[in-house]
This record gives C-alpha cells, structure tokens and sequence, in this order.
C-alpha cells in the first residue's frame, strides 16, 4: 500500500521559515522522481520544487526560487522542502508527490501519488 504522509505546516509570520516533511512508504523510493506543488484558496495546483531519484537535479518555481530548497533522504524514505523568507502568498495547501520516472517531476501528468496536503500559513 503506497502512503505519503506530509507534514510540517502551520502558520508562521512572513518572514519567517518552516520545513515540509514527506515520508513514503509501499515504493522503491530511491528510484523515483519527487515534487511538492501547492493549492490556494480559489487558485489552481502549482508546481513548486522537484528533486530527481539520485537528488542530484533540482528544479524550481519561479515564485520560489532562491527562497526554498528541496532535498530528499533516501535511507529514510523522506522528501524535504526549506522554506525561508516566507510571504502571505506562499499560503496554500502544499502537497508531496512521487513519479516513477525518476526525473524531477513538474507536471502533474507525470505524478502517480499524492500526499494529503499539508497547510502553510503566513502571516503578514
């Protein structure tokens, strides 16, 4: 049974920083691809970061560059997103996910499983 379970949310003022976690379990996770996109209110899902099987390729929104890092543990099956200088438009839903592609995944035609969604909310 595939599970990726976020976590890590919660509210903070701008400015400020929090750290995403996204453990998955049911997958050989050394070789997939991961990504975090994210959901705000009355918008749609947006690409945020992805990481690729060997963690080596990274790639970023443009809102979030220089601002988040991705990264990724393979000995504890668990996917990272940094998140520094935090602005009231990073709040949304923020969701992990996987692909079995092994590249850094952008589009959600690419993503096979989906976390839960983890909320972030910043303060102005």
């Amino acid at each position: 049974q595939v599970q990726l379970v976020e976590s890590g949310g919660g509210l903070v003022q701008a400015g400020g920083s929090l750290r995403l976690s996204c453990v998955v379990s049911g997958r050989f996770f050394s070789r997939l691809g991961l990504g975090w996109f994210r959901q705000a209110p009355g918008k749609e899902r947006e690409f945020v970061a992805a990481i690729s099987y060997t963690g080596v390729v990274t790639s970023y929104g443009d809102s979030v560059k220089g601002r988040f890092t991705i990264s990724r543990d393979n000995g504890k099956n668990t996917m990272y997103l940094q998140m520094s200088s935090l602005r009231p438009e990073d709040t949304a839903v923020y969701y992990c996910a996987t692909s079995p592609y092994g590249r850094v995944v952008r589009a959600e035609d690419d993503v096979d499983y989906w976390g839960q969604g983890t909320q972030v909310t910043v303060s102005s």
